[in-house]
Parts: structure tokens; sequence; C-alpha cells
């Protein structure tokens, strides 16, 4: 009788992420992690990829990126857009180079829709289209923004619950989604999850998080980061931007939060104190939906913050995953 040999699988490799919300020291305690284990930092930031956009992002100084670099940060002028997909491609790729280094990739940051389309792969979306956007803009000036929210809701709650009535791009898009597919946002990432499942990433992903239980102490710690930036020069820093002919408003490096109210306060918009006030608003806000999707996120080691004990539970857990 012949036996017929199973062909052994190569065991896939681990990856692990660190997300939290903004202000909640999750870049400090990536540095710790870097001291203690030989793990490379991927940042996963739709802000720190753009160059010039350093103070109000909170890229590290130069001493400490010498002792924890990080990839994937000034890779994009803030006049080129950088896109989920652009992210995934470029993930996949440093990971790689981490692992064939003999490192360990540790994916860093708070831009959820990163995560997310790193694990699950990307959407087929419909195309934008023209007419149907005149048509949100025009539902939105009858009755503001949050008229578009209360629609979206009626179609896709889910996607109504995650996005708030004050986000009017992600609100658009959304709506858009369902207005030209006929089928929600919803339904097309979980179609875009199953798929995913018949083609896994060649790697495994293990979710650490930093969750604040007190989110009054992390107010307190947005307002002041907020402060501390503007004294650090936020201001002279969207200047410079500001200054530049081919920059403006809409692009998605001058709509990251704290950039946006800068540049609406040098445009005249705004006045300091109204500048200083929404930009803590809209980083609060940034943090709440942050956490919003942590909330849903499957397999999730949380973490109380960048303390002893949080490097201590991440390490053991490294060591257990790679026996």
């Amino acid at each position: 009788m012949t036996v017929t040999k199973v062909p052994r699988t190569t065991p896939k490799q681990n990856v692990y992420c660190l997300m939290g919300p903004t202000a909640s020291g999750k870049t400090a305690l990536a540095v710790e992690l870097v001291k203690r284990h030989p793990f490379q930092i991927i940042s996963v930031d739709s802000a720190q990829v753009y160059k010039g956009l350093d103070i109000g992002t909170g890229k590290l100084d130069s001493d400490t990126l010498k002792i924890a670099p990080h990839r994937l940060i000034d890779i994009r002028d803030p006049a080129e857009p950088y896109s989920a997909a652009d992210f995934r491609v470029d993930a996949v790729q440093q990971i790689k180079e981490v692992f064939d280094q003999g490192d360990i990739p540790l994916l860093v940051g708070g831009t959820m829709l990163y995560f997310r389309v790193l694990r699950d792969g990307l959407a087929d979306m419909p195309h934008a289209d023209a007419e149907i956007r005149k048509e949100i803009e025009k539902l939105a000036g009858q009755g503001g923004w949050e008229k578009v929210h209360q629609y979206l809701g009626k179609v896709d709650p889910q996607s109504a619950a995650r996005i708030h009535p004050n986000d009017p791009q992600r609100l658009q898009r959304a709506l858009e989604v369902y207005l030209v597919s006929g089928k929600t946002m919803t339904d097309l990432h979980d179609m875009q999850a199953s798929d995913a499942e018949q083609s896994p990433l060649p790697f495994n992903l293990h979710y650490f998080a930093i969750q604040p239980k007190d989110r009054k102490l992390l107010h307190i710690q947005i307002e002041q980061r907020f402060r501390q930036m503007l004294e650090a020069g936020l201001v002279a820093e969207v200047a410079a931007l500001y200054r530049r002919d081919d920059l403006n408003q809409l692009l998605p490096s001058i709509k990251s939060v704290g950039y946006r109210q800068v540049w609406q306060h040098l445009s005249g918009e705004l006045g300091y104190d109204d500048m200083v006030e929404r930009g803590i608003i809209a980083t609060r806000q940034l943090a709440k939906r942050q956490l919003t999707w942590l909330r849903s996120w499957d397999r999730l080691q949380s973490l109380c913050g960048p303390s002893v004990k949080s490097i201590d539970h991440v390490l053991n857990y490294v060591d257990s995953a790679s026996i």
C-alpha cells in the first residue's frame, strides 16, 4: 500500500499590534518594548506618513527615534494623498522586511481603519459619484450634517453608530456607497471579511490596546497634549504649510486633527481661542471614535497604559506565542 505523505506546513510568524486612543501612551509603551525585545516599530498613523507634520502628529524627537526607529513615517509629501490601500501594501512589505532582518514587527498607532484594512483586506467599494455627492451636500445644506447622519442611521445604522455626526467626509462617503450600490458599507465590509477568511494574511496578527477606563482623565491628557503642541510651535509648523501654493484644507494631510483647526485660524475663519477649543474638541471626538472601534475588536488584549505591568503583559504574551 502506498502511503501519501502530507506536506508539513510552515507555521505562520507572529505580528503584534498596539492600538489605543490618541494621548493614551501608545508610543511611550512601544519605545519601552523596543528597549526590552527585538521589536521594530511600524507606524499605523494616517498623519505621521506626511513630511512636515511633526508637532501636531506627535512624532518622536530624533534622539528617541535612534533608539526606536519608526517605519512608515515621513514617506509622503503633504500634497500627495495616502490611502488605506497604500498602507496595506506598504505595511505588508515592511513586515516582511522586519522578519528578514530577524526581528519582530510591532505595529503601533491609532488609525483604526488601517488596522482593519490590514486584517480584512479592501472591500470592493463603488467609485465616487459627483451627482450623488451634490445631492448629499444639498441635504447637508438644508438640514446640516446631523440630517445626513440621521438618514444614514436609517439605511446603515452600524455605520451611523461608528461615524460622528460632525464628520462630514465619512458621512458623505458612507451614504454615497449606499446610494450608488444599494448595499451598505457595513454589508460590503462583511463581504470583505468573508473573503479575507478564504485568503488570510501570511502571518498571525495579535492585538493589544490601551483602553483608559477614566474618560475624564483621558480628556485632561488630550487638552494638556494639545496645549503642549501649541507651545512647541504647532501654529508656526502649520503656517509653513499654509504658505505653500499646492496645499489646501481639502487634502487628507491638512484635514488631520489639529492641522485643520490651525489652518482655519490662519485663514481667518477662527480666532485663536476658538481654534484651541475646537482643536481639543476634535481630538476628544477622535479618541471617542477610536474607543468605539476597539470595543468591537475581536481577540483584543487590554492594557491599562504605558506601565511596567503592561510591558510585562505584552512580553509574557509574546514569549508564550512563540512556543
